[in-house]
Formats: C-alpha cells, structure tokens, sequence
C-alpha cells in the first residue's frame, strides 16, 4: 500500500483542517466531501495520532471497497494503528470532540455491503496491528484457551494452535477473516449444530467502546458489554482480543457427500446426523442445479467423473442436493472410522451409487476455500465480480415451503446465479440468547436453518439483477409468513425494520448503544443509528 511522507503531528493536522478536500478519485460516484475531521481539536487529538492518519488515495480508495464491491463509501482518512492505545486515543479524540467523526474498525473487508466503511470518517486499518498476539494458554486439568488480537486471521489462529495439537472448535468456511469482524456477526459454519457458533466459545474479550473506554470483558466482568459485543455488529465497541476456547486438536478428516433428489428426505436426514450422540463433526448442505453445478469456487471435491455423473441427474431432476458430512479423527480412533461411520449413516436416504468420500488433513479441510480461492486468483475471479450475498436464518417448520417457494421456484427457475447454495441445520440451545445475535424467534422449535446464496455477478446489470432478486425472495418470505432473519443483515434502511429484525432484544440493543457508545461513532456502515 502507498504510504505518504508522514509529517510531524502538528503540520499534518493542520494539513487536514485545511487542505484535507483534495482530488476526487475516479472511482467516486458520489463527491468525496470532508465533513467530520474539520471538527478535530488541537487539545482532543493525541500528538502520535495524526502520524497515522492517511489521506493518499490508495488508501482512501481500498478503504471505500470491500469483498461485496457493490457499495463505495469514502472516508475522509484512513488510520493505521501500531498499538491498541493508538486506537483508544483515536476514538477518544471523537468522543471529546465537538463535532465526532465516525469510526469503523475493517479487518479483512469482507463484508457485502458496506458495513466496515466510514462515509466522510475514518477507517481503522486493523491490519496494521503487525505483530502477532497470538499465545496459547491452559492446561490438561482447566482447560486450554488462546488468546489472539481482533485483527488476526482465523488462518493464524489455526496454525498456532495446532503447534500444540489444539484448535478452536468452531470456524468459519473461510479461514482468512479477521477474529473481531466474526465475533462481531456471529461465526457460523458446519461444526455451529454441535459447538454453537464461534461466539459461544469465547471466555474473555477486550473491547474499546464508543466512549474510548478501555475494557476488559467476560461472563462475570463487565457482562453486559461482554455479551452486547458479540454479535453486536460492532455497535458498542472494537473488539481487540479475545480469549477462545481450544480442544484437542484431530489430524485427519473423513469428508463425505451424499446426493438427494428429495429435499424432504435431504432435511430430514441432516436433522437425524445433528441428533446423533457421538455423531459427525461438521454438516452442511448445499443445492446442485444447471448453473451451479457439483463443484464451485467453495470446493472442488468431486472427480471430473463423479461431477459429471452428478450434473447429469441434476439436469434430470432440475435440481439435487448435496449432503456434506464430515468425521474427525486421529491415531485414537483410526481404526474403528470405518465402523463409526457405518453405523451413522444407517438409516439414511440418499440416492444409491451416490456417497463419495475423501481422506484429508485436518487443517487443509478447513482451509479448503482458500485454496480454491487462489486456484481461481489467476482468473481474477475476485477482483472482476461483484458478490451481491444474501444469508438468512428461518423456522424448522418453514422448511418446505421455503424450498418450494424460494429455491426451486426463484433460485432454479430463474437460474441468474452460479451459487453456490448452502442450507443446513443448526440446534438453537448452542446459541447464547443473551448475546446480540439474532436468530428465529420460534423457542418451541430445537432446529432452524441457515441459508447462504452466495451469488458472483461479472458486471453492474447482472449484480442488480441479483440484488433486485435478493429482495423479491425477502418480499415473498414476508408476504408468505416465513419469519426469516437476516445473517449480516445488509437490507434494512429504516429503524422499524431494525427494530423488527431485533424483536425483543432491541430495547436493550439501543439501551447498550446510549450507554457505550452515546455519540454514535462506531460502525456507521451498518446503517442501524444512522439512517
């Protein structure tokens, strides 16, 4: 990244409180105004933060974009921290301003619509937290933990961790993510029906509130702010370290798909293997139709013949299904996988001549996205599409009709998208109602599903014709009574729409905003006290 000549703290900041409008990148669709940091005082503003504000448009222009591509916010700078205190008087300097600028802390930018941008503020380049801090902790009688920085990837996490033969339990598909930008959502992927997701497996964190407070947070210390933070989507703080749980850690992993053409069966099936004491480990389902066939940018699992056996009964039934199961283990249990196996999948339905199975190490089946993605990197995959995402969580007992109504008669009918689509089951006691996670309000049901159609357009018309879909699906979910719930709620503009998204938990919601962040500084991208 560019970097400009860094001045001394003074003449920079006079520099932004008076030549900070300069040339407009090309980018820019709307003007790039200066609004916020004209209001910095010399007496609020730390000397060693103006060094690390950046101006220079390489900057300006990454922090305005993320993995969506869909939205371009520009913030008026850009900050790049080298120790936690930086961002604490970075945000302090807001707060005791007399006009705030707004804050939003951005890890991998991997967010689809916006989320971590600061319109006319400042972006916190977490990223520029270089050294690691990750340390692995614990012992056999206690427990295990480790503790990591809120900009470290997962990737890394991972990678320490097994140097001790332990892991999290609970992951993401995509390893190179940031720690807080997860926590700040939730964390979910195939293990969450077994571990909850990966915010119910944090002990301790430490968060820099709205206010520039310091904190350190936990079950029993600072509770509430503890549990306000995750899956607050950064509202209340910039979350920049947490303590995770770790076990021990398998080396090697059976994955196994199965091919349905009934979705009823399909479901059913997923919801028999998250029942099973001693069942798999990770399961996760996904649609087959014309477009998006048996293997995509997420996984390459399939030979070129089994994908080409399964593409054809797709194009027989229009659409299929694909059960993913996977089972760990290790020198422990090498010997009987095949008998654990065996018995878990007894009773199950799936086409006949349609299982296949790899053996694969621990950590390359996590990081199985990864390589895939830079398969694809050559191609410019990433950098030429836009990703118009949608991720929503509804009722067990709308199941069927959002199959039928939703993605047989929307997503294969109208075949806009490559996908892929992934549905699968979650149990909704490994979620923690007291934190700010929202999932269906259905507490009479054990399961609920998660849906992600994780769409890729080439060019602006394809990206709002999938967007113009995203909205029809979640027009047809009110009109039709499917309670969905959006995951990294993204189509909200208004606050009654929040308001229902949060349903019982708002009023606290806002309560805890008023309280740790009062001048509503932080994550003004998600659009929840800002629009």
């Amino acid at each position: 990244m560019a970097k400009p000549h860094v001045l001394c703290a003074y003449t920079i900041l006079l520099y932004i409180i008076s030549n900070f409008v300069s040339s407009i990148p090309t980018k820019s669709t709307t003007p790039w105004k200066n609004t916020s940091l004209c209001s910095f005082q010399y007496e609020t503003l730390h000397p060693e933060i103006a060094t690390k504000l950046f101006q220079d448009t390489t900057s300006i222009i990454t922090a305005s974009s993320d993995f969506g591509q869909l939205i371009h916010e520009y913030p008026s700078a850009v900050f790049h921290p080298s120790t936690i205190s930086d961002i604490t008087h970075l945000v302090k300097s807001s707060y005791t301003a007399s006009t705030p600028f707004k804050i939003a802390a951005r890890g991998r930018g991997h967010s689809v619509r916006g989320q971590a941008m600061a319109k006319d503020g400042v972006v916190v380049e977490m990223s520029s937290l270089v050294n690691s801090r990750i340390r692995v902790c614990g012992c056999e009688h206690l427990g295990f933990y480790v503790d990591v920085g809120g900009e470290d990837f997962w990737i890394d996490v991972l990678r320490t961790t097994m140097e001790y033969a332990l892991a999290p339990v609970s992951w993401t598909d995509y390893l190179y993510l940031t720690v807080g930008g997860t926590l700040s959502n939730a964390g979910i992927s195939g293990q969450a029906f077994l571990h909850g997701p990966q915010i119910s497996n944090i002990i301790e964190i430490d968060v820099i509130t709205g206010k520039g407070d310091f904190m350190t947070c936990s079950k029993t210390i600072n509770s509430e702010l503890f549990y306000g933070v995750l899956g607050g989507l950064g509202q209340f703080g910039i979350i920049t370290r947490a303590r995770i749980v770790l076990q021990k850690a398998p080396t090697r992993v059976r994955e196994i798909r199965m091919i349905y053409d009934d979705f009823a069966t399909f479901t059913k099936d997923q919801e028999n293997l998250i029942s099973l004491n001693h069942g798999p480990d990770y399961v996760e389902g996904s649609l087959i139709i014309k477009k998006s066939p048996a293997n995509n940018w997420r996984s390459s699992f399939f030979s070129i013949d089994d994908e080409s056996k399964i593409n054809l009964l797709a194009c027989k039934h229009g659409i299929v299904y694909s059960l993913e199961v996977v089972k760990y283990y290790d020198e422990s249990n090498i010997k009987t996988i095949d008998e654990e196996l065996d018995n878990m999948f007894n009773g199950l339905s799936f086409e006949s001549g349609y299982i296949f199975m790899k053996d694969v190490a621990f950590v390359d089946f996590l990081n199985r996205v990864r390589t895939e993605e830079m398969k694809l990197g050559s191609e410019g995959f990433w950098e030429i599409n836009n990703h118009p995402w949608l991720n929503l969580f509804f009722p067990k007992s709308t199941i069927l009709d959002f199959n039928q109504r939703v993605l047989v008669e929307i997503i294969k009918k109208e075949n806009r998208s490559t996908g892929p689509f992934l549905i699968y089951p979650m149990n909704r006691k490994k979620w923690d109602y007291r934190t700010s996670a929202v999932i269906p309000d259905e507490d009479d049901e054990d399961i609920f599903y998660t849906v992600g159609l994780l769409h890729s357009a080439r060019n602006v018309e394809d990206s709002k014709i999938l967007n113009d879909q995203n909205k029809k699906i979640l027009l047809l979910c009110d009109e039709i009574g499917i309670k969905i719930k959006q995951y990294l709620p993204q189509y909200y503009i208004t606050k009654e729409e929040w308001r229902n998204h949060f349903g019982i938990k708002w009023n606290a919601f806002e309560e805890k905003k008023a309280k740790y962040d009062p001048k509503r500084i932080l994550s003004p991208g998600q659009n929840i006290f800002f629009g």
